[in-house]
């Protein structure tokens, strides 16, 4: 969580910049410095942001967006302080800006470990813990298990987590501990307790797989991996583990193939789009409503549904109804000397089990849409999940 190098990639490749006109100052004035804000915020010079974001940020107090960029300012400043005193106020002026852009409604994931990182009190924060006696704790712990020492080691983690019952990984560790001595109900408690502390990380339910298909209980197994999934789908490591999974049980893994009409810059910097139509009354012309909808959206409809941003992004809620455009469209046909292809019968399948947004999120995310996950994940982690059951496990049948 101290990898802010990482943090600020991140950042940068989700970069949406908002800000409200409703205050009374010079609409022309803070529509120039939003745009010099987003160029600066782009190309990580938030320390030269800092100043136009704090203005932006009395313009319209209530504007969650600016106050997590003006957060992120914020901790880049305490990065650079060399006074304890000053680094600690920024860290805290940091966290409260953040805790602010969440009361206000932004939600992301990188937004929540932001929060987890900073200390209240701007205490520096080590590896795992703001408790610099958990945080010894913990590298002893870790010197220990790599030595094999696993008693050692164990008795460290517990102790570590009594002093800070939020260290994630002392919990997840001790699962690890209990694995290796082959005591796989204790190891199971601990996973169980690391999930409790942070349901939003895919570690304790990859990890706590491996138990589980040690003792030939793939099913049990199988859910853990989903859970690691659709909790992170676009880690490697998460992938890997419900991948895994399917080698060891000889089970098909896939989501349904459809071809979604591919969008392409020409040479004249025009987008071009691609529609694959058969020459079959199969309904693939139902296809056209799709690029008809995510042009409207690019024209119009994105700044009138996110009015505050600056930049258009693909998001889920345009892919959704663009997707549902070509449905009704399919559904019209149907019937009306028209077999639809298989395809358009399981986009129907997908939309008819409320588990379009889903497919979305987990088969054909782009960096706009994925940005959308964290939001969809905690209100419905059951249709990611339905999602992987029915139609990912049997190679996307």
């Amino acid at each position: 969580m101290n990898n802010y190098k990482f943090k600020l990639q991140t950042l940068a490749l989700c970069l949406v910049i908002f800000v409200s006109l409703t205050v009374a100052v010079n609409a022309q004035t803070v529509d120039e410095l939003r745009q010099k804000v987003a160029v600066l915020v782009e190309a990580n010079k938030f320390l030269e942001a800092l100043p136009m974001l704090e203005k932006l940020a009395a313009t319209d107090p209530n504007d969650a967006n600016i106050q997590f960029y003006l957060g992120f300012a914020y901790l880049n400043k305490a990065t650079v302080i060399t006074k304890t005193d000053e680094g600690k106020l920024f860290r805290i002026k940091s966290r409260e800006t953040f805790l602010k852009a969440r009361l206000l409604g932004k939600q992301s994931l990188l937004l929540d470990s932001l929060i987890e990182s900073i200390s209240p009190d701007g205490v520096k924060k080590g590896q795992f813990s703001y408790n610099a006696e958990a945080e010894n704790l913990m590298s002893e712990a870790e010197s220990f298990f790599a030595q094999g020492k696993m008693d050692e080691a164990l008795a460290k983690y517990q102790k570590a987590l009594t002093l800070d019952p939020k260290i994630y990984y002392a919990a997840l560790f001790s699962g690890d501990v209990y694995t290796q001595k082959v005591k796989y109900d204790l190891a199971e408690i601990w996973y169980q307790k690391a999930i409790a502390i942070n349901p939003y990380v895919e570690t304790a339910y990859r990890y706590s797989a491996t138990p589980l298909m040690k003792q030939g209980k793939t099913e049990q197994a199988r859910d853990r991996y989903i859970e690691a999934f659709i909790t992170n789908p676009y880690d490697r490591l998460a992938l890997s583990g419900i991948v895994q999974w399917g080698e060891a049980t000889n089970t098909d893994l896939g989501h349904p193939s459809l071809k979604i009409p591919k969008t392409s810059t020409g040479e004249d910097g025009k987008e071009k789009t691609t529609i694959n139509l058969s020459l079959e009354d199969d309904g693939s012309v139902a296809w056209i409503g799709y690029t008809a909808t995510r042009l409207e959206w690019k024209e119009r409809k994105f700044k009138a549904t996110f009015p505050k941003e600056l930049t258009y992004r693909h998001t889920l809620q345009e892919e959704s109804e663009a997707l549902r455009s070509v449905i009704s469209t399919a559904k019209a046909l149907k019937g009306k000397k028209t077999k639809l292809s298989q395809e358009l019968e399981t986009l129907i399948n997908l939309d008819s089990d409320g588990l379009l947004e889903a497919y979305i999120l987990l088969a054909i995310p782009d960096d706009g849409i994925a940005e959308d996950h964290f939001s969809y994940l905690k209100s419905n982690r059951e249709k990611l999940r339905q999602y992987v059951l029915k139609y990912v496990i049997g190679g996307g049948k």
